[in-house]
């Protein structure tokens, strides 16, 4: 019981009483407010607990069981009890402690956008998955006494090369992020929000879209899939959202607006273009790709892929690929193992070779004979007996629809299905041509 009262005290020998606080008989411990104001708060506590106790008991009946004692003994007693009390204090000090445990805090008080910025990134945070890559790399090999390499010796050693985000897209296991990165993995392991990790298989990826799906065995009560949206609808100025693992750091959230719509960025894998991607100046930064992009809501609606920065950090212009451009690839990759995207058959130059021709088109390269092109028709470039250069057939437009460089015919192309029938038009020498072209899908997806 001493130890439990003691932090309600303080060292009252420490602190001796004013001359002002007057001690007789018939007349109660009472220290002026001035006075009290030089003791600690707890001395001040222990007084006015003990300003309560009358010295004399003559006249009070709830203090008979008290002994009588005389004037002079009881400010020796009360000295005493200072005393002991302030060694209690001292002594007890993880009662102390226990004391600050009833300090009641004021709750916080956040505004009502704050608030549903708490409730977003708490609900959709189990649904961000951390994915680490790893890769093999062979150690230093060892050497015989006799000074011959002996290959069999070579040590492999799995190290993470990088590391990005991603998210949960249904209850089968199955994961969305961006093919960079995957991209170069021996093997790869995927981190959930309770800090469980899985080793994980890929299920297919398209490269020229920069997306990926893996797959990992883990309980369906672990698995939260993401709330899909749209981005048909999106708008400029729009509140968006984005969380990732930033340079390794687990669930972080960024927040921002719609920059920007229908932007074009190039595949880092293949060059092809990614049309209609979202522009955001929520912070992305190494570690963010793969990961989701949300909008007030909290519903997909873009995949965070790349930023915009000389430095390799975040500047303000991030890019997302949109959900809607994300759900058709997703599905046949779940389904098929691959995406099935239709092709001409043809290498054509860099669109600044074809500017310094002063001539607008996609000039070909090579059409193998055995691909579309080939087959329809379509000349390559190549050099006659002398050695001089004879260009290739000029692409100037595919359907009706102009082509002046690479872009214009991987966009054309995205819209057409394998099989379809195109009238590709060409400038050959100095005269025009129209051939039908009936497109193929690339030979690693047959």
């Amino acid at each position: 019981m001493a130890t439990s009262s003691s932090p309600l005290l303080s060292t009252l020998f420490l602190h001796s009483p004013p001359s002002s606080s007057r001690i007789s008989n018939g007349s109660f411990f009472n220290p002026s407010p001035r006075s009290l104001s030089l003791y600690p708060v707890r001395s001040r506590r222990c007084l006015r607990i003990l300003s309560k106790l009358p010295l004399d008991d003559t006249d009070n009946d709830d203090y008979a069981l008290l002994p009588r004692l005389s004037a002079a003994v009881k400010p020796f007693l009360l000295l005493c009890t200072s005393v002991a009390l302030s060694f209690s204090l001292f002594a007890g000090s993880p009662a102390v402690e226990s004391a600050a445990a009833f300090v009641v805090t004021t709750p916080r008080k956040l505004q009502t956008d704050e608030l549903a910025t708490v409730r977003l990134f708490q609900e959709n945070t189990p649904s961000v998955v951390y994915i680490t890559n790893l890769a093999v790399r062979y150690l230093i090999p060892r050497v015989s006494s006799d000074w011959i390499l002996d290959a069999f010796t070579l040590d492999v050693l799995e190290v993470p090369q990088g590391s990005g985000s991603g998210f949960v897209w249904d209850k089968k296991g199955h994961i969305v992020t961006n093919y960079h990165v995957i991209r170069g993995a021996s093997d790869l392991r995927v981190t959930l929000a309770d800090q469980s990790t899985y080793d994980a298989k890929v299920v297919g990826f398209d490269q020229d879209k920069d997306v990926a799906v893996l797959r990992i065995d883990a309980p369906k009560d672990k698995l939260r899939p993401i709330p899909v949206g749209i981005s048909a609808d999106l708008l400029v100025g729009q509140k968006v959202f984005a969380i990732g693992n930033p340079f390794g750091l687990d669930h972080t959230l960024t927040t921002g607006v719609i920059s920007g719509l229908r932007r074009e960025i190039s595949s880092a894998a293949t060059g092809r273009p990614i049309q209609d991607v979202i522009q955001t100046d929520a912070a992305i930064n190494p570690g963010n790709s793969g990961g989701p992009l949300l909008d007030s809501s909290g519903t997909l609606i873009g995949i965070n892929t790349a930023i915009y920065s000389p430095s390799g950090a975040s500047s303000g212009v991030g890019f997302s690929i949109p959900v809607d451009t994300v759900g058709g690839i997703v599905d046949q990759l779940v389904r098929f193992g691959k995406v099935t995207r239709p092709i001409l058959g043809i290498k054509f130059a860099p669109d600044q070779s074809v500017e310094q021709l002063g001539v607008s088109g996609v000039l070909v390269l090579d059409a193998p004979p055995t691909g579309p092109a080939g087959k329809a028709g379509l000349q390559s470039t190549k050099r006659d007996g002398y050695g001089r250069l004879i260009l290739g057939d000029i692409i100037t437009s595919v359907n009706g629809t102009k082509v002046t460089n690479g872009s214009d015919l991987y966009r054309i192309l995205d819209q057409c299905k394998v099989g379809d029938e195109v009238t590709v038009e060409v400038l050959r020498g100095d005269h025009k041509e129209k051939i039908s072209v009936t497109l193929e899908p690339k030979p690693d997806e047959t």
